[in-house]
């Protein structure tokens, strides 16, 4: 077990008080919602009341949430549901080259099984979405757009509110995957101006296997799921009621505290970075500094493997990670560092530190003295890297 987790975008440990809330629905209040007897009726009270609390975080009606078993189901029910609702007269989708897998391949299967036509927006070097671009892209064909709320690797928060009014004056549906801000920044759907909108309660410090889409009312939408009449006929299967009242106990936590822990973990971030930049020469901040995450830090060290320096600060009991945890076993380099224009050399040496609530500055403080001798140990035997980067704070190592 890690001493110092810095992979807070992966997934979060579960709090002790969603623990606590969960826990009665696994022993005494286990009934299914759907059954008619008192066990099934509790429990179908406990998760309207679930829903009722997630509803005044994301404002909006209890009647437009479904829960889903993860945030990738949520990507893959919003983009397929409405594209085979709407898709026959409107064949053409649009998202960003920045998404995450759950969101490129569901498009990528509508392409290849179901005809449809995506068309890949840009960003820039920071990751901000082209917006220029975006409105060239969506047309009276476009039934569908989806641009993450922030992404899951360098964090850059994307402009929802002027996405939204670009689909919307094409009457275009607007997908947000908010899988990373939802309990970090305002996911206020009505603000936002979002149709559809993807959460997950694993990255908040709720259980894995728990996730929520917003659907506004009113969106045509097919379901993906078939069997009973759960969620309203929208989701088939029975309700995870222990995973849903950790959700929405975590939902109510993280919105109570969303502004202290905003300024916390940017300041653990700006930390980080400014003790790297002092001891480490060659390095590159991937993402927006002033429209990030506020604990998402994502530093390219030059001449060097990303996996090389993970592997060695495993060894000193830090857990970070070189980019979205559902491709780490990949050997290609990053697609949203490649679509922001960094070199493909470059983006192989990529760290992504995402700190959380239970991280300190001490913590930050022994990253920053242990990165500096695995950089320059790693550099040594780099045949690429010069010799002045093979110093630890200015001296040979």
């Amino acid at each position: 077990m890690p001493a110092i987790y810095f992979d807070h975008n992966a997934t979060t440990p579960v709090r002790p008080e969603v623990l606590e809330a969960m826990l009665p629905y696994y022993q005494n209040g286990y009934g299914n919602a759907s059954s008619l007897h008192a066990l099934g009726r509790a429990a179908r009270q406990v998760l309207e009341e679930s829903r009722r609390k997630l509803a005044e975080v994301l404002n909006c009606e209890p009647s437009e949430i479904v829960f889903t078993g993860s945030g990738t189901e949520a990507d893959n029910h919003a983009i397929k549901g409405v594209f085979f609702a709407n898709g026959a007269g409107r064949p053409v989708l649009v998202t960003s080259k920045i998404e995450h897998h759950a969101v490129l391949h569901s498009f990528e299967y509508l392409e290849k099984h179901h005809g449809a036509k995506t068309v890949y927006v840009g960003v820039d070097s920071e990751g901000l979405l082209d917006l220029e671009a975006l409105k060239k892209a969506v047309t009276t064909e476009t039934c569908l757009v989806s641009v993450m709320h922030a992404n899951n690797e360098v964090g850059t928060v994307q402009p929802l509110p002027e996405i939204a009014a670009i689909c919307h004056s094409q009457n275009a549906y607007f997908h947000s995957d908010a899988i990373q801000t939802f309990g970090k920044l305002e996911t206020d759907v009505k603000k936002l101006g979002v149709d559809l909108m993807s959460i997950s309660g694993h990255k908040i410090y709720a259980p894995k296997g728990v996730g929520a889409l917003y659907i506004k009312k009113g969106t045509k939408l097919h379901s993906l799921i078939h069997g009973g009449g759960h969620e309203r006929n929208r989701r088939a299967g029975t309700e995870n009621v222990a995973g849903i009242v950790a959700l929405a106990r975590a939902a109510e936590l993280a919105a109570g505290e969303r502004e202290s822990q905003s300024l916390k973990l940017s300041g653990l971030r700006e930390r980080l970075w400014q003790g790297l930049q002092k001891n480490i020469s060659h390095l590159r901040r991937n993402g927006s500094k002033d429209l990030g995450l506020p604990g998402t830090l994502n530093v390219s060290f030059e001449f060097i493997e990303g996996e090389s320096i993970l592997l060695s600060l495993d060894v000193k009991g830090i857990a970070a990670s070189s980019g979205s945890a559902c491709t780490s076993g990949s050997l290609e380099p990053s697609h949203v560092l490649a679509a922001m224009g960094v070199p493909t050399e470059t983006a192989q040496g990529s760290v992504r530190f995402s700190l959380g609530r239970e991280n300190t500055e001490q913590e930050v403080d022994y990253a920053i003295a242990e990165l500096p001798a695995i950089i320059a140990r790693l550099r040594q035997m780099s045949p690429i890297a010069p010799k002045e980067s093979c110093r630890v704070n200015g001296k040979s190592s």
